[in-house]
């Protein structure tokens, strides 16, 4: 304890300085479990300084209601209040009477000195014992004393101590009330919603889908003052929450309730923006309470508009209980709410990103693309997606490679899919970096060669338009050009399309460009000197029959079919409704055996990758593939090449000569610090935190997967004494040091070091079991693989869903084949499928080989059953 606390030179100045510090409003918040906590924090600090100061506080604890001397929780108290508070009793004052000052007569004391009192409950006298204490602190500093600024709790009309008027809340919290807007890429306003502030120092609570995916944010308050957001305190996707955090002080934070408590029935008033209309304000109540994907969310009697999300709901006593979220499609009467204690979590456990890292999640990378001309271009799973109108002519916009210009001849090519064929996107050349250039592309189910020569279409002239047979709407289409000399070749699914001998715009960039309201995806753009590809091989004779069948099935029935079928109208339905049933089976059974064989080349990659020598193994791709295995679109080498520049990135930051704790350190603040990387902490049980491909995009993982990612990122800056250690749920990182001890790192806390006592106390959390010698081992990367696939089959079965429970139980035997559980597990699906057959190896392998923690004797009455 700091003997200068206590000391009595010091006291007249820290008495003045921790009076002008004092602000009841925003930061004596004494409620709910907290509100002992003066009274607590006083006497265990003052009773260790002296027996008659210990004397006086063991007189003052049952006065206020204190049982036990035990300090704990979080501070809600101003440091500054406590500290006047103890000085005043050190200046020699007592309380020895277990007697309080009533409410009334605290209001006229504390009117009197200039203290605002904000929460006083008259059922729960402790509370007012409690603000005796702040208000005797208060009266011992002198009512000469500079007062602290009016605050948004003293608003007229406004009382805690009972429910006030909806216009008596409004006003109340209206200082605290934010509109939030996004920017789009031209730096226009793109999107605007609601918050509020929770915190005096700058932080705005709202919800996540308001700021957009790394888009520049501002908050404006009523009072016309306008912040640029500086970064991003908190974020949480499945709970649509977020904490901006500004550059500001002295604000008026609301304060926040407990929405346990918060009863079907009670009447509830919503502040936002609704449909831009800032500031305003409805009534209503609490309809119910109801989960959503294992999300409790309050559902309202309130009508939400676009622009309430992010608002306070509050109750009759100015209270947030939750934050607007969504409206009812149903009803214009209907919303939900998020509960504000979902976003105490967040304020308890930030994961902040600076606003500079927080743009660059889900954009492109600036090295590789340059959008130009508006609209949303961004890259997730290894795909260029594109929305929006751009601001060129016609919606037109750009997305050009920054890759040094080819010399002709040579190729560009890209995959595209429009999500409307009405839509156009696909390829640019020969571009200025502004307004002209060529393009191909699709566009309104046509194929289009235009060569733009200016702003507006008076400028543009459209070289070729034709349909081909070779173009398949609302697919994936491979367009291709190769730029010749004195022409131009297109192609689209390597099927010559266009021939062009214009010759107008030379050299120049290169790259994708949208136009109207398109929304569209792009993946595999490529440019070199020759990019075609062998054409598919010609199909067999039994493909030949089925295509044709498919194809005289294409809804154009001739006259004399329809004549016939009409003849007999009851049985041609009955018989055309079976031919559609099954056609739908068929339908199935090839999308079941499109996975299955996608499934098959991706389980035959994993293996070849952990086939190699350990040492020479790829544990990232590895790790890609297993969320490759759920998803076919999946890009993997898009990843590996963001991975090596997250490492060319943190290598150059690393001072000279840096030691391995050095390259650890920069590692840690480059993924914890500066990029937001955070365990998940609401949505743990989420495919996605398995899925290394949804780490990267959303910065958001399991301890195994976060625990990967900096063991690979460690290993590509220089660090090769890294190791995955398989606690019993949870998986951590040991670093072993050239000169030093070894050190476990738990990389889902933020590559927080892990001593052992910790490290059991882990393991006992999780399991119920304690640490042993043999969890300490360290893992291999075919076992670290086998261990995220362990988890995605855990979710599986709980979701129960069959075919992902096989699938990943196929793989886990692919790549350990003495895995007994699993074996038995795939045995029971194939019997249900009524798979005797191949059910009867599984049991048979079983039987052979008796691995432990089976029943084998139940396993050879099955076997002997079938």
């Amino acid at each position: 304890m700091n003997a200068a606390l206590f000391s009595g030179n010091n006291l007249e100045q820290r008495i003045t300085r921790s009076n002008q510090r004092l602000d009841f409003l925003a930061d004596a918040h004494v409620c709910g479990e907290y509100q002992n906590y003066l009274c607590v924090r006083i006497l265990f600090r003052a009773a260790h300084r002296d027996h008659e100061l210990g004397r006086t506080m063991r007189l003052a604890c049952p006065a206020f209601g204190v049982r036990s001397c035990r300090t704990g929780g979080t501070p809600v108290l101003h440091d500054g209040l406590l500290r006047a508070a103890e000085d005043w009793l050190m200046a020699g004052n007592r309380i020895e009477s277990e007697e309080h000052m009533p409410i009334t007569t605290l209001f006229l004391f504390s009117r009197a000195s200039g203290l605002r009192i904000s929460r006083v409950d008259r059922k729960r006298p402790i509370r007012s014992r409690i603000i005796v204490i702040v208000w005797l602190a208060s009266a011992a500093l002198g009512a000469d004393e500079p007062k602290t600024p009016e605050k948004n709790i003293a608003a007229p009309g406004y009382n805690p101590l009972k429910e006030n008027s909806v216009a008596a809340i409004a006003e109340m919290a209206r200082p605290s009330l934010v509109t939030v807007a996004h920017s789009g890429r031209d730096g226009k306003e793109d999107g605007v919603g609601s918050g509020f502030v929770v915190s005096d120092d700058g932080l705005i609570a709202t919800s996540l889908h308001v700021i957009g995916e790394a888009r520049p944010i501002s908050v404006r308050f009523a009072n016309g003052k306008q912040y640029e957001a500086t970064g991003i305190h908190a974020w949480d996707r499945k709970l649509d929450l977020a904490i901006i955090r500004i550059e500001a002080s002295q604000l008026s934070a609301l304060p926040l309730g407990d929405s346990d408590k918060l009863q079907q029935g009670a009447s509830v008033v919503a502040m936002g923006n609704p449909l831009g209309l800032e500031h305003s304000v409805v009534q209503g109540v609490v309809s119910a309470k109801r989960s959503f994907d294992g999300t409790e969310m309050i559902q309202l009697a309130i009508p939400i508009e676009q622009g309430n999300s992010g608002g306070p709901l509050l109750d009759l006593h100015g209270r947030v209980h939750g934050i607007l979220t969504m409206k009812s499609l149903i009803s214009q009467n209907l919303g939900f709410a998020m509960p504000i204690n979902a976003l105490k979590l967040l304020l308890n456990k930030p994961n902040p990103v600076p606003i500079n890292r927080w743009l660059t999640i889900g954009t492109l990378n600036p090295r590789e693309w340059l959008p130009v001309m508006g609209a949303r271009w961004r890259q997730r799973a290894g795909q260029i997606e594109v929305e929006g109108l751009g601001h060129g002519f016609g919606g037109r916009s750009l997305c050009l490679s920054q890759k040094p210009a080819l010399q002709r001849p040579f190729e560009i090519a890209v995959s595209v899919r429009l999500d409307d064929e009405a839509g156009a996107a696909g390829l640019v050349f020969a571009s200025d970096g502004d307004q002209k250039h060529y393009g191909f592309y699709p566009s309104a189910g046509q194929l289009r060669l235009t060569r733009f020569d200016g702003p507006n279409v008076f400028s543009w002239s459209i070289l070729k338009q034709i349909e081909s047979p070779h173009y398949r709407p609302g697919e994936w289409n491979r367009l291709r050009v190769r730029l010749e000399k004195n022409r131009l070749l297109c192609y689209v699914n390597e099927e010559l399309v266009v021939e062009s001998d214009d010759n107008e715009l030379i050299g120049g960039k290169v790259g994708l460009a949208k136009f109207r309201d398109t929304k569209a995806s792009f993946k595999n753009f490529q440019a070199g000197p020759d990019l075609s590809t062998a054409r598919a091989a010609q199909p067999s004779k039994l493909t030949e029959a089925l295509v044709k069948q498919i194809h005289n099935f294409s809804g154009n029935a001739d006259p004399e079919l329809l004549a016939a079928l009409a003849r007999e109208p009851i049985a041609s339905q009955g018989l055309l409704t079976e031919q559609a049933r099954k056609f739908e089976q068929q339908a199935d059974h090839l999308r079941e055996l499109a996975v299955t064989v996608h499934r098959q080349s991706v389980q035959t990659e994993l293996r070849n990758v952990l086939d190699a020598l350990e040492q020479t193994i790829d544990l990232f791709h590895a790790a890609l593939l297993v969320a490759k295995f759920d998803n076919p679109e999946l890009e993997v080498e898009s990843y590996r090449r963001q991975l090596e520049e997250m490492a060319a990135d943190i290598t150059q930051q690393l001072p000279e000569k840096a030691n391995d704790p050095q390259r650890l350190e920069t590692l840690t603040k480059y993924l914890f610090i500066e990029n937001g990387f955070h365990g998940s902490r609401s949505d743990y049980y989420n495919k996605a935190n398995s899925y290394m491909s949804n780490v990267l995009d959303d910065r958001e993982g399991l301890p195994i997967t976060l625990s990967v990612l900096f063991m690979e990122l460690a290993r590509r800056i220089g660090v090769n004494n890294l190791t995955g250690i398989p606690l019993p749920g949870h998986f951590v990182v040991r670093f072993a040091p050239k000169d030093g001890e070894e050190q476990m790192i738990d990389v889902f806390e933020g590559a927080k070091p892990l001593s052992q006592k910790e490290a059991r106390e882990k393991v006992f959390a999780s399991t119920g079991g304690s640490l042993r010698e043999e969890h300490l081992k360290p893992a291999t990367k075919r076992e670290i693989i086998v261990r995220m696939l362990r988890n995605l089959l855990g979710i599986a079965r709980n979701r129960e869903v069959e075919s992902d429970v096989s699938g990943y139980v196929d793989l886990i035997i692919s790549l350990t084949p003495d895995a007994a559980r699993e074996r038995l597990e795939r045995a029971m699906l194939r019997l249900r499928k009524g798979n005797k057959s191949e059910a009867k190896e599984d049991l048979k392998w079983i039987l052979e080989h008796s691995p432990e923690g089976l029943n084998l004797q139940r396993v050879e009455e099955l076997y002997r059953s079938l």
